[in-house]
C-alpha cells in the first residue's frame, strides 16, 4: 500500500525537564563535599538527638507536674469534709454497717442487706437475732447472732447458707470460700467447729480447760483449709498461751484432729489472731506480735517484743496495726507493721477513738463526729469532723473521696482544706 507523507505534521523538541536541574544540582553539591554519605548520616543523628531531648523534656515536664500535684494533695492535712452526694435510707440510725465487696452491709436484729455506693438496696434478707456480729472476708461474710445459735454464710450476691449450732456461739471466722468456724462456749468443754455453707460439720474440736486449754480466738485462712486458734490456760500456775494450726487438706489428713503447727507462749494473752495475705498468719497478745508463715506447716517468723500497752488491734491483708498507750507523755502512738514483723510506721497523736480501722492502706480512726485519718506513710491525711455521728468510714474511688455512714444514710464526702 502507498503511504502519503503528511507535511502539516512536525516534530517537536522536549524543553528541558526543570527537576533534573535541581537534581544534578544537588547531585554537585554533594559531589564537591568530603564524605556527603557521612555528613547526611550526622545531620539525621542530630537530628534524632534533638527529637528525643524534646520528647525527654515533655515528659518531665509531666511527670513534674504530676507529683506536685500527688505531693499537694497526698501531704497535707485536710480539716473539712464537704457532702457531695446523700442518699437517705430509712431507720438508717438503728442499724449498724460494715464495708463489705464493692459496697456496705446494713445489719441489725431483723434483717441484712447489701447497699451500693449509690444506698441503692442490692438485696435484703430478713431474720431475728438479738446480738447480731459480723466477720468479712473478701466478698464473704457471716453473721452470727453471739450468745445465740445462728449463723448465716452472706456472699455480695445475697444468703448462701443459714448454720444452727447446739451450744452458744462465743467468736466466728469466716473464709474467703464460705467456710465458717466458730467457738462455741461450755463452761467445762467449750467446742471449736467448721462449718460449710450447707450447714454440716466438717471439723469438730473439743476444749478442755485440763487440757488444750479455752479457745481464745480463731481465724481461717482465705481457702478455708487452715485454722487458727488461740488457746489459754495455766500451768503451774503460770498464764500460758498457745497458738495451733489445723490444716484440712492433704497436709493434715495423717495428723491427729489435723493439728499441723503448735507453739507455747508464757505470761502472755492472745485475745487476737488473723490470716492475712497469702500464707501470713499472726497472733497478737497483750505484750508481743508473733508472726507465722505457711499453710502446710505454720512456722514462726518473728517474735516481737510490744513494750507499750496495747490498746487496740487491728489488721489488713497487707498490714497489722496498734494502738499504744503512751508511756511519760499524753496521748497515743499509731504503730503499723508489715507482713514481715517490720514497723514500718509510728506516729502519735491525742485523743480517744472508739473506732479504728484499716481501709486501702489508711488508717482510719472516728468517735462520734471526730475523725482522723493517717496514710501508710505516716502522713495526716485528716483531722476534723463530719456533721453527723459517724457509723461506718470508707475510702472510695476518686481524689479524696470517703463514704460515711450516719443516722441519715449514706454520704459520699470530699475532704477539703
Amino acid at each position: 500500500m502507498l503511504h502519503r507523507r503528511n507535511k502539516n505534521l512536525r516534530v517537536v523538541s522536549e524543553s528541558g525537564d526543570p527537576t533534573d536541574a535541581i537534581i544534578d544540582q544537588i547531585m554537585t553539591e554533594l559531589n564537591s563535599e568530603d564524605n556527603p554519605v557521612e555528613n547526611m548520616e550526622e545531620q539525621i543523628r542530630q537530628h534524632k538527638a534533638r527529637f528525643r531531648r524534646r520528647i525527654i523534656i515533655a515528659v518531665s515536664a509531666v511527670v513534674a507536674a504530676a507529683v506536685g500535684i500527688y505531693l499537694l494533695i497526698h501531704l497535707q492535712t485536710y480539716t473539712k469534709a464537704r457532702v457531695s452526694d446523700t442518699y437517705a435510707i430509712k431507720g438508717a440510725g438503728n442499724n449498724s454497717y460494715e464495708e463489705f465487696a464493692d459496697g456496705v452491709l446494713k445489719y441489725s436484729r431483723d434483717g441484712v442487706s447489701y447497699l451500693n455506693h449509690k444506698g441503692e438496696e442490692e438485696w435484703n434478707q430478713p431474720y431475728q437475732i438479738q446480738n447480731p456480729s459480723v466477720d468479712v472476708c473478701g466478698d464473704s461474710a457471716a453473721l452470727a447472732d453471739k450468745g445465740g445459735n445462728s449463723i448465716m454464710i452472706l456472699h455480695k450476691g445475697g444468703l448462701k447458707g443459714e448454720i444452727h449450732t447446739t451450744l452458744p456461739i462465743e467468736k466466728i471466722s469466716v473464709s474467703g470460700q464460705g467456710i465458717v468456724s466458730a467457738i462455741l462456749k461450755n463452761e467445762s468443754s467449750p467446742k471449736v467447729i467448721c462449718y460449710d455453707t450447707a450447714g454440716n460439720v466438717l471439723v469438730e474440736i473439743k476444749a478442755s480447760l485440763s487440757g488444750s486449754g479455752y479457745p481464745v480466738d480463731v481465724a481461717l485462712s482465705e481457702n478455708g483449709e487452715v485454722m487458727l486458734v488461740s488457746y489459754l490456760y495455766t500451768q503451774e500456775g503460770r498464764v500460758t498461751s498457745k497458738a495451733v494450726y489445723y490444716n484440712f487438706g492433704e497436709a493434715g489428713e495423717e495428723k491427729a484432729d489435723h493439728q499441723v503447727a503448735s507453739k507455747e507462749y508464757e505470761g502472755t494473752i492472745f485475745p487476737s489472731a488473723f490470716f492475712m495475705k497469702g500464707e501470713i498468719s499472726a497472733v497478737v497478745g497483750d505484750d508481743r506480735l508473733v508472726v507465722y508463715k505457711g499453710l502446710d506447716e505454720p512456722k514462726e517468723q518473728v517474735d516481737v517484743k510490744i513494750e507499750k500497752e496495747i490498746k487496740s488491734v487491728f489488721h489488713s491483708e497487707k498490714y497489722i496495726g496498734m494502738v499504744l498507750k503512751n508511756e511519760g507523755k499524753e496521748g497515743y502512738e499509731l504503730r503499723l507493721y508489715n507482713t514481715s514483723g517490720r514497723q514500718v510506721m509510728s506516729k502519735d497523736f491525742t485523743g480517744d477513738y472508739s473506732q479504728v480501722k484499716l481501709s486501702k492502706s489508711q488508717v482510719i480512726m472516728y468517735d462520734g463526729k471526730k475523725c482522723t485519718i493517717f496514710l501508710r506513710t505516716g502522713v495526716r491525711k485528716f483531722d476534723g469532723e463530719m456533721k453527723s455521728n459517724i457509723l461506718e468510714m470508707f475510702p472510695i474511688a476518686g481524689v479524696n473521696k470517703y463514704i460515711v455512714m450516719n443516722a441519715d444514710g449514706m454520704e459520699v464526702v470530699r475532704l477539703v482544706k
